[in-house]
């Protein structure tokens, strides 16, 4: 089990909209702006933790954030001719914001606390059988077919449980809130069951639906 006392207090804090990561999963991001390549100058220099997070506003990522985020770990720094960093991140643990730090670098900080989300560093997983998983995936493969999203289904099918279900967590096509939703999930079981809950509406709404409150 990795130690919370171990992971930053205080963090560096990406706001990107529609975009959410799980510990443990993997995600390539293309940094351009000015104030994350100077976040992520800052970040290489010390632990390379940076914190993803949504703003409450999808146009404005100035705009105030929602509570919960994931820490990650950038495990590949590449940077191309034209000043841009291509880099991957990993998932370690989501966090709470307790307060927004006032500095003077161009991007945000926040203090952070782990501690409702202790469960996400622990290496041994919740037993959930693939059997469970087969309505779901029926479901959600006829929404990403209608909305046009490409999937390797078998590929997602040779990962863990827990893997899977946070993996169509993130990719799947749904509203920002419904994602946060998802990513606010305690434990994987919860998380199965609401995003069942998500799929099974949006094919009763016919994709009319907005939010699930």
């Amino acid at each position: 089990m990795k130690k919370i006392n171990k992971l930053p207090e205080k963090i560096p804090i990406f706001p990107l909209s529609n975009f959410i990561i799980f510990p443990e999963t993997t995600v390539p991001l293309n940094i351009f702006e000015p104030r994350y390549i100077q976040m992520i100058d800052d970040s290489m220099k010390n632990d390379r933790m940076i914190g993803m997070i949504q703003p409450k506003k999808s146009s404005d990522l100035t705009s105030s954030l929602y509570d919960v985020g994931c820490l990650g770990k950038i495990t590949s720094f590449n940077e191309t001719k034209d000043g841009r960093y291509l880099i991957v991140l990993n998932g370690i643990s989501r966090f709470e914001i307790l307060k927004e730090e006032n500095t003077k670098k161009l991007y945000r900080e926040c203090t952070v606390n782990y501690k409702n989300y202790s469960k996400d560093l622990i290496d041994k997983k919740e037993d959930l059988k693939f059997s469970d998983l087969e309505l779901i995936f029926k479901n959600i493969k006829s929404i990403f077919k209608k909305q046009g999203y490409l999937i390797d289904w078998k590929e997602l099918e040779k990962q863990s449980l827990d893997l899977t279900i946070n993996t169509l967590s993130m990719a799947s096509p749904f509203t920002m809130e419904e994602k946060q939703i998802l990513l606010e999930t305690v434990d994987i079981k919860s998380r199965k069951k609401k995003l069942e809950e998500i799929s099974n509406t949006y094919l009763m709404d016919n994709f009319n639906n907005k939010t699930i409150q």
